[in-house]
């Protein structure tokens, strides 16, 4: 199995795509959609989109997961949250590719054994998983992680369902 993980932001989207062959799990490309503070937003949707579509034709993974809406208390940041998220999510319906979501604390358990890890726990917890030469950055581990959350969830319930 192939998954491309997606932590969503305007400003940082970290992106994973991990192969799964049994219990061994290898990262084949990782990194981070970077937009520039001064670009306006529908650039930064449009950039984000088409990297997503990109990466997904160049890599061909079997699913996406994607973290879950979280909430917080400042309404414009989760609207421009949520714009990112369905920048992301057009390019997967586009590909015909299904998404599967996780909590950022069922993320955290699977990759570290713990809800409440911090950044640097999971940077260290998927160099660790995946044999990396390097911590990854911050949100292509975070990226990571939420592949590897995903094939952890297949392989002990059964995914989830997609949205």
């Amino acid at each position: 199995m192939k998954v491309l993980g997606i932590d969503t932001s305007l400003r940082s989207t970290g992106y994973g795509v991990l192969s799964a062959e049994g219990s061994r799990l290898r990262m084949v490309e990782c990194g981070a959609i970077r937009n520039a503070q001064s670009l306006p937003l529908t650039a930064c949707l449009k950039a984000i989109h088409e990297r997503v579509a990109a990466l997904i034709a160049a890599h061909a993974p079997d699913v996406m997961a994607i973290e879950s809406v979280i909430y917080g208390k400042n309404a414009g940041t989760m609207l421009v949250l949520g714009e990112a998220r369905g920048a992301v999510l057009s390019a997967a319906a586009l590909a015909g590719l299904e998404v599967y979501e996780y909590e950022p604390r069922r993320m955290k358990k699977a990759v570290c054994g713990n809800g409440l890890a911090e950044k640097g726990q999971i940077q260290r917890m998927v160099k660790t998983l995946l044999a990396l030469p390097e911590l990854p950055q911050n949100d292509a581990a975070d990226a990571l992680g939420l592949a590897i959350c995903h094939v952890h969830s297949c392989s002990r319930l059964g995914a989830e369902r997609p949205i």
